[in-house]
């Protein structure tokens, strides 16, 4: 055992013999981190969840989650794992309650603890004033926050979310959040995230794992991902134009471009705060009066546009392939008690 949390090595899925949904990928995730998996639609993203999870049999490859192998223990790793979907898994036509009963009995959650777990459950995701309530009166958020509760009421090691708050607003997401930092910190549990929402997995992840068309293209934690891309971001706006403010900012040592945008200058540099003084010194040595100066280290949308060419969009719709794998997903990981 290699004492990881998560293991892939050399994953393949191919489709009808052809089309290579993922491409030899291999990673880590130690436990007690949250990792993030990004990607743009049809990249892979879903197929390597499927498969990490027990839900999709791999071409080639091997995977090993909390010590066990995925593609030779498939229930068994369901059985350990968490996992909230994308989609709504709640039913609507039970009550909050009766949701977490169910899951405590599908997760064999012994007898005699269940109704203590759920009542913690309920409390904890602030959501026990609406235990009795059909689930089909919750807000977006406090579904969200009961489905969590679902996928660690048999306490996993492993937590597996895939794009959790696609749809919720910034105040339900944050809580959602919040929920989970909390659980990571207190039981060290191990999150692997799927997010469209690239602050979160700024903010959220210790380390981040991107994929384009099958390839993992990049790993780091943010900063390093940021600090790949070898450049701060100084715009300098002028009072009124100079033509010689572009020269005068070339000459600056440390600088590394400028570009004209819009009346104002961007300047690339290793050490954008080191560089502000030498900037505004420049120019007020050569008579240029300054509007505004700011910063702006390189955020993970500039990170995602290098490594995959194009922009991180959140309102992208699944590929056909995604689609399918989800649904395979949801009917597989909860087959075996009926409905949820």
């Amino acid at each position: 055992m290699s004492g990881l949390a998560i293991e892939a090595a050399g994953l393949v899925k191919t489709y009808k013999g052809k089309v290579r949904a993922v491409e030899n990928v291999s990673f880590g995730v130690d436990p007690g981190r949250i990792f993030g998996f990004l990607g743009p639609n049809g990249a892979g993203k879903t197929t390597t969840v499927a498969m990490l999870t027990g839900n999709l049999a791999p071409t080639a490859g091997q995977a090993t989650v909390d010590g066990v192998d995925v593609f030779r223990h498939p229930e068994l790793v369901k059985r350990k794992i968490g996992l909230v979907f994308q989609e709504s898994t709640a039913d609507s036509d039970l009550t909050g309650r009766e949701n977490l009963e169910l899951a405590a009995a599908l997760f064999g959650v012994p007898r005699r603890s269940t109704a203590t777990t759920i009542d913690s459950l309920l409390d904890r995701m602030q959501i026990g004033d609406a235990a009795d309530r059909l689930t089909k009166t919750y807000s977006g958020g406090m579904r969200r926050r009961l489905e969590l509760a679902v996928g660690i009421i048999h306490a996993p090691r492993v937590l597996f979310l895939d794009e959790p708050t696609l749809g919720l607003d910034p105040q339900g997401r944050a809580g959602f959040w919040r929920f989970v930092l909390e659980l990571r910190k207190e039981h060290g549990m191990t999150v692997f995230v799927t997010t469209h929402y690239l602050d979160e997995a700024d903010t959220i992840c210790d380390r981040i794992a991107i994929i384009d068309h099958g390839h993992l293209v990049a790993t780091g934690s943010p900063s390093e991902l940021k600090d790949r891309l070898g450049a701060d971001l100084v715009t300098v706006r002028p009072v009124t134009p100079s033509p010689i403010m572009e020269g005068v900012l070339r000459a600056v040592p440390g600088v590394l471009s400028v570009a004209v945008q819009d009346g104002s200058y961007r300047v690339k540099a290793p050490r954008g705060e080191a560089l502000i003084p030498l900037l505004v010194d420049a120019c007020a040595r050569s008579g240029i009066d300054l509007a505004s100066v700011s910063l702006k280290r390189p955020s993970l949308d500039e990170v995602f546009l290098e490594f995959t060419g194009r922009e991180f969009r959140e309102d992208e719709g699944m590929t056909a392939t995604d689609r399918a794998v989800r649904v395979g997903q949801v009917q597989q990981a909860f087959g075996r008690g009926g409905r949820r």
